[in-house]
């Protein structure tokens, strides 16, 4: 199967499979945006597990919210990681790349949380756009396909 025909058949699946999520479009559009916030933090062996909890709280889909934090997936995580450290590094203020040498432990152990939080910010700042485009991509997406009008440009 070539790459082409592989990505048409997971994307015809993932539309599929959007459509028949149970519940109002702007239910599963906000679990889908819960998802995809979440999968552009740094906390990746926790990320299915926050986003079902917010997902409760904010009630929107759980189904959708699980799917949604595959935006994190082994092909994205280098980019999320490389981007959200710079994006927050940024901010915070911190100039120069991470450096080992002449380091004490102590320092390391400090360099390890400047590192996460400098990750956090910058994921939840990613976050928040790429959250409304896939709030507003799966609103459209599902409201479209419920309704079996099939635009050209999808």
């Amino acid at each position: 199967m070539t790459l082409n025909r592989k990505f048409k058949s997971f994307y015809h699946n993932l539309i599929s499979r959007l459509k028949n999520i149970k519940g109002e479009p702007r239910y599963v559009a906000l679990g889908m945006a819960i998802g995809v916030f979440i999968g552009a933090t740094p906390f990746f062996p926790f990320h299915t597990s926050i986003a079902l909890i917010l997902a409760i709280l904010l009630k929107g889909s759980r189904i959708a919210a699980a799917a949604g934090v595959w935006v994190s997936n082994p092909i994205t995580i280098p980019f999320f990681y490389i981007s959200t450290y710079k994006i927050g590094a940024y901010i915070l203020g911190i100039a120069s790349p991470i450096s080992v040498s002449n380091q004490s432990f102590s320092e390391l152990l400090g360099m390890g949380f400047e590192i996460t939080r400098a990750m956090a910010l910058g994921g939840i700042i990613l976050g928040i756009p790429l959250s409304i485009a896939g709030y507003y991509i799966t609103l459209r997406i599902i409201t479209v396909f419920r309704n079996h009008r099939i635009p050209e440009s999808l």
